[in-house]
């Protein structure tokens, strides 16, 4: 089926008021951005609805890449028609006959915006139900689960008409709730934040954490390898990797064991703080979940959040594994995640890490260290690399 237009749907960007306008414009950017590569689209908007001409381009490929654009709710390949009766019954069946499996139940809907169209909504559905009855004998009316739903939009801009309603991620349109630095490890909570983090329309950066030697290589690929996924959802992903080698050396030999953890996180916090002041970022986001292991306990948070001004989010925080799980199944993250390549965090778990540690017996042990030369160092010698959604190498800079 050769469709001419793809509908765009919003959901929460309805809601936004006075406001309304600038989360479409972030939205008309987003499209265009993630449809960049098709030379003959355009992207058009009218209030409450979004419009991408295909002109000859693929709508299968087309309706791929919109489905990973937040702030859209659903997006339907659709034919613009003429505003005429029997232009309208002739495309509605051939629409329908053009599904697989063929329905064996449908309903027509239709918005009939054009207050000029003779015919009221309900006529219109009635209208284009019966042709269909009459054409397709095997076929029943089921305006409750029917297996096909013939859309019709008779709006002064044109006549639109669907039968497929494929829904999107919903949220808000990235870059349009600021920017936020993610602290991204190698396991499965972390890109998941990322992506809950985006959804609610901020731009992501990201900063990983490096112990080379005692992290490999691969364990630095995984996490560019995840930061490459999330780029699919939001454009190009910054990744600032800190070298933490000497930090970790520095804790493991001078503080005790069951304060390893807490004293590290304290030290990402800090450099996490600095490169965000560099970058524009707002706040930090982390995939912590209350509870989920030693460090993530409410006392934990409140010791790591101590040395810190700058707001720390973390979207996960009420969630279980298996949810989190699911999400990161679902964003094409888990494999990554699950590969055998130990981040910093991990390499150095004390067997019996301390489960309510206090601020102030961290502060005592961390006397014992030199924290603002180690924290400029590890600031100073980040790299930074532009993750993109396309299939090619990452490009580095300094700050």
């Amino acid at each position: 089926m050769k469709y001419d237009v793809i509908l765009i749907r919003y959901g929460e960007l309805a809601l936004k008021g006075r406001n309304r306008d600038l989360f479409e414009e972030a939205l008309v950017q987003s499209v265009k951005s993630v449809l960049r590569p098709f030379a003959n689209i355009k992207v058009r908007r009218n209030y409450g609805r979004m419009y991408v001409e295909l002109h000859g381009e693929d709508a299968h490929a087309v309706v791929e890449r919109l489905r990973r654009v937040f702030g859209i709710s659903s997006i339907s390949p659709t034919v613009q028609v003429e505003p005429d009766e029997q232009t309208i019954k002739a495309k509605a069946l051939e629409l329908i006959r053009h599904l697989q499996p063929q329905p064996k139940t449908f309903r027509v809907e239709t918005r009939r915006a054009d207050k000029r169209f003779p015919k009221q909504s309900m006529e219109v559905s009635r209208m284009v139900g019966t042709h269909i009855l009459r054409s397709i004998p095997e076929i029943k009316v089921d305006v409750h689960q029917p297996e096909a739903v013939v859309n019709i939009e008779i709006r002064a801009e044109g006549t639109y008409i669907s039968c497929e309603t494929i829904p999107g991620p919903g949220g808000l349109p990235v870059g349009s709730g600021g920017k936020v630095l993610l602290l991204l490890s190698g396991g499965i909570d972390s890109p998941v934040a990322g992506w809950m983090m985006m959804k609610r329309g901020v731009t992501l950066e990201a900063i990983h954490f490096h112990s080379y030697p005692f992290t490999s290589e691969r364990a630095l690929q995984k996490v560019r390898d995840l930061a490459h996924k999330l780029a699919h959802w939001g454009g190009t992903v910054r990744l600032h990797v800190v070298p933490f080698t000497e930090i970790q050396t520095a804790i493991r030999e001078k503080c005790p064991e069951d304060y390893l953890i807490t004293i590290m996180r304290r030290f990402m916090m800090r450099i996490a703080e600095r490169v965000a002041a560099r970058t524009g970022a707002l706040a930090l986001a982390t995939g912590e979940s209350l509870g989920q292991v030693a460090s993530q306990t409410l006392e934990s948070m409140n010791t790591i959040n101590k040395v810190v001004s700058i707001p720390i989010l973390r979207p996960l925080i009420g969630m279980d594994k298996t949810e989190i799980t699911d999400i990161a199944r679902r964003i094409d993250t888990y494999e990554l995640s699950i590969l055998p390549y130990e981040d910093c965090c991990t390499i150095f778990t004390p067997k019996n890490p301390v489960t309510r540690p206090k601020p102030h017996v961290a502060e005592r042990f961390e006397e014992k260290l030199d924290v603002e030369a180690l924290v400029e160092d590890a600031v100073n010698r980040t790299v930074i690399e532009e993750i993109t959604a396309e299939p090619r190498e990452a490009e580095t800079d300094l700050f």
